[in-house]
């Protein structure tokens, strides 16, 4: 068992940065691969960016590269997501989660445990 929270959404405008964190208690938190997601209002939770247990592995979707960096440090049990450029269409809940059983997941249904969401808001 892993228990997760998110913090560092809040309300910034278009092209400005945000770092998002979650830290893990529980279980091995090295042991897990970790996950960033979001949902905007009305739309389906989509991957935003996957990192192995190790780190030596990461996956970003096409329309979060270049912008996002995912980054995990395991002896503080957190991981990180550094978003950059941020753009009006960023807006959403992103929660993190972890998965103990794939190397590298890049849908829900593969993560075993989620964090509540920290809202992020990019204004125009």
């Amino acid at each position: 068992q892993v228990h997760l929270v998110e913090s560092g959404g809040g309300l910034v405008q278009a092209g400005d940065s945000l770092r998002l964190s979650c830290v893990a208690s529980g279980r091995t938190f090295s042991s897990y691969t970790m996950g960033w997601f979001r949902q905007a209002p009305g739309k389906e939770r989509e991957i935003v960016a996957a990192i192995s247990w190790i780190g030596g592995t990461i996956y970003y979707d096409d329309s979060m590269k270049g912008r996002f960096t995912i980054s995990r440090d395991n002896a503080k049990n957190t991981l990180y997501l550094q978003m950059n450029s941020l753009k009006p269409e960023d807006t959403a809940v992103y929660y993190c989660a972890a998965s103990q059983t794939v190397l590298l997941g890049i849908r829900g249904d593969e993560y075993d445990y989620w964090g509540q969401g920290t809202q992020v808001t990019v204004s125009s």
